[in-house]
């Protein structure tokens, strides 16, 4: 008896699909929000947000996000999810990187070992709305391009690139052959990510030895730098060890191989980041048998998505860690070969190489012509993202190939930076009041 055929839509099928999806929410109508339409208290939604976390630390996040309207924006990824949570969408599903913004793109090694420029952080990643993802770049790209000095003019034509760019690669991906786009991988000959690639070789792991740690009686041990980086007591340092038992279960079995030949030298606890302060998070100094093969090795905690809350099918009972890892795997063409997951306790974490061959682009850079060829480089990364995780078809249907959805999302871009830089001041004048910094820790 023959097996009866998988019905397989056609490519013409799914595109028009996604043109219908326009009936239920039109391009130009992605550009509108409204700051009034807000249910929630900025400081309340942000207290919750960080009532998990070790609330001696959230200081040093507070002082991060009051030095900049973005440096307050990438800190406040709950706040933009519940703004975006009520906005119609077109119902198409993609991997979210969950915190697009321009700095978490950058340069890190590959598993050949070629030095690659990607989307790099995936602690918010979730499957939800594309839209989403493409309306926090483009807020970000207004935020920081005002931050570097550049004109609302220049950061409207960065967002117009970068959601025309978004669109085109779009196209391009929905004609391509599927393994193609498996295999994708972005290349661009542009003067600022050589910058970036400079930057990236020079953090090989022998330089982190160097700048992290230092030698006494034969050991290596990190350095002591209250309250960025320091030393935990033993059982807590024998927790995040052990943790490693369970985290080599996650990788593929070669990787496990050459992951267990590495002995654990030293343990330390180590902020990072701005969004991430406040969590859990360890570095492990290993050697692969000799102080010339050092490994670098961080344990980080994942609570849920700032999403989760707005999409009822990430409530599946997972790993948060697995989470992160399995979604960067999903939009990344090459990841970490040491990228896995663990738990300690109740809490879950990531598992990756700390700062190896790691490099970002510096606000200050995004000047002029600049920020407007790094808004072409984040629309194709997120379009490969999103077509390597959804239907780039029905995606490239929706988006079309006149410039109506670009003009939207240059409109949302301004008005949402607008209404952050005013979060910021409302952030900057009570954060610093006692009460007002016990409800948003």
């Amino acid at each position: 008896m023959n097996e009866p055929k998988p019905e397989i839509s056609t490519r013409v099928e799914r595109r028009r699909m996604g043109r219908a999806c326009r009936d239920k929410v039109g391009r130009i109508t992605q550009g509108k929000w409204n700051p009034k339409a807000r249910s929630f208290d900025l400081i309340s939604l942000l207290r919750k947000a960080n009532r998990s976390r070790i609330q001696e630390l959230l200081p040093i996040k507070w002082k991060n996000m009051k030095a900049s309207p973005f440096g307050f924006y990438r800190g406040a990824v709950p706040v933009m999810a519940a703004d975006l949570a009520p906005l119609p969408h077109t119902g198409l599903m993609a991997q979210l990187c969950g915190d697009a913004h321009v700095q978490n793109l950058g340069a890190f090694e590959a598993p050949d070992g070629r030095l690659i420029f990607d989307i790099n952080d995936f602690d918010e990643t979730v499957i939800g709305p594309w839209e989403w993802d493409v309306k926090r770049m483009s807020a970000s790209l207004v935020l920081a391009g005002r931050e570097a000095g550049d004109s609302d003019k220049s950061c409207r034509d960065a967002v117009l690139a970068f959601a025309g760019r978004y669109r085109a690669c779009m196209r391009t991906f929905s004609e391509m052959a599927l393994v193609d786009l498996a295999r994708y991988q972005v290349y661009r000959d542009i003067d600022l990510l050589h910058a970036v690639l400079r930057k990236a070789e020079r953090a090989t792991p022998q330089h982190n030895l160097e700048k992290l740690t230092y030698e006494r009686g034969g050991r290596y041990i990190f350095h002591d730098h209250k309250p960025q980086q320091f030393h935990v007591p033993e059982q807590e340092a024998d927790a995040a060890k052990s943790s490693l038992r369970t985290y080599a279960q996650s990788l593929l079995p070669e990787r496990a191989h050459f992951f267990r030949q590495y002995g654990v030298e030293d343990v330390a606890f180590r902020v990072v980041g701005t969004g991430s302060v406040g969590l859990r998070d360890y570095v492990l100094l290993m050697f692969g048998g000799a102080v010339s093969d050092p490994l670098f090795i961080q344990i980080k905690e994942e609570p849920h998505s700032a999403y989760a809350p707005y999409l009822p099918h990430s409530a599946v009972a997972i790993n948060q860690g697995q989470r992160t890892a399995e979604g960067g795997r999903a939009m990344q063409m090459q990841s970490d070969i040491f990228l896995g997951w663990t738990s300690i306790g109740k809490r879950d974490y990531v598992v990756r190489q700390l700062r190896d061959h790691k490099a970002a682009i510096e606000t200050a850079e995004l000047k002029g012509q600049a920020l407007m060829d790094y808004g072409q480089m984040c629309g194709e990364l997120l379009a490969k993202g999103h077509a390597r995780s959804g239907d780039p078809c029905a995606l490239a249907g929706y988006l079309g190939t006149n410039a109506k959805f670009d003009g939207s999302m240059a409109r949302f871009a301004i008005t949402y930076a607008d209404q952050t830089e005013k979060d910021w001041q409302l952030f900057k004048r009570t954060i610093g009041n006692h009460k007002a910094s016990s409800a948003a820790a």
